[in-house]
């Protein structure tokens, strides 16, 4: 079914469900095609004023969508279900863009062979540099997929990988912006430290992080040869690397991914 086709709704329409919304929009679908829910009324005026979609119930949602992409909190997911359950029929597919919460958690809850596919976005979707990462459950076709990455396509990239994979992926895509603006704050305190004004600082660090990125993503290099491009000997990068080492910066950030991948699973096992 392509996406001219197939009616496709938001439910619970916050950032990263207005930013699909307007992603499909932008990739071609009609807003006679898209529908989606917000608990606030007038919350749910002002997407139909900015889209011209319709606005419909989670009832309504799970009778007239081809897909749905359920977009709420993950603790609000077993409630949402239940009052979607006796409405939605086994063919229709499911999407949850819910971190944590194992397609299993859907199937138990929905008509028997009910496909649902699990997508973990993170926050850069927002800017259209998103990373989806993408995970089919027991009746997800291969159709379902490319259901599934159509969406998420308009608003950055997609990654396909076994579900066992995705408390990994959470660790180091869904909260690895967070690393960064970390990151970030921290060179800038250290640029005020050594004498620069805040703003100068940030728009210094601002700057070599995208560039850095670029050149990773279009360059095709190892970031390893990369590094050994800037670092001269005895130079100043060398010994700014070395304090890095010396601190075990490397061994943090290992260690920081595995808490997050830990606390992923706890969240996935109904421990949170």
């Amino acid at each position: 079914m392509s996406s001219e086709q197939q009616k496709v709704a938001v439910l619970g329409t916050g950032k990263i469900g207005e930013a699909l919304l307007s992603g499909m929009l932008r990739a071609g679908w009609s807003a006679d095609d898209l529908m989606c829910t917000a608990r606030r009324p007038e919350r749910a005026e002002a997407l139909r004023a900015r889209y011209r979609v319709e606005v419909v119930t989670n009832t309504e949602a799970a009778k007239a969508a081809d897909t749905l992409i359920l977009a709420v909190k993950p603790q609000d997911m077993g409630t949402l279900l239940e009052e979607l359950a006796p409405h939605l029929p086994a063919d229709r597919l499911v999407i949850s863009a819910a971190a944590g919460v194992p397609t299993d958690f859907f199937e138990a809850r929905l008509a028997a062979g009910t496909p649902v596919v699990r997508v973990m976005p993170n926050t850069p979707v927002l800017v259209d540099e998103g990373m989806s990462v993408i995970s089919g459950g027991s009746h997800a076709t291969e159709d379902h997929l490319l259901r599934a990455e159509a969406i998420f396509k308009p608003v950055g990239k997609t990654l396909r990988v076994p579900e066992s994979q995705q408390d990994a992926a959470t660790a180091l895509s869904g909260s690895g912006p967070a690393y960064f603006y970390y990151l970030v704050e921290a060179m800038t305190d250290a640029g005020i430290l050594l004498g620069l004004p805040r703003d100068k600082a940030h728009d210094l660090i601002v700057q070599a992080a995208i560039g850095a990125a670029v050149m990773l993503r279009d360059s095709g290099e190892h970031p390893v040869k990369l590094r050994e491009a800037v670092t001269s000997p005895a130079g100043t990068t060398i010994s700014a690397i070395r304090e890095l080492e010396k601190h075990g910066v490397r061994a943090a950030l290992i260690a920081a991914l595995e808490a997050a991948r830990d606390r992923s699973r706890e969240l996935a096992s109904g421990n949170g």
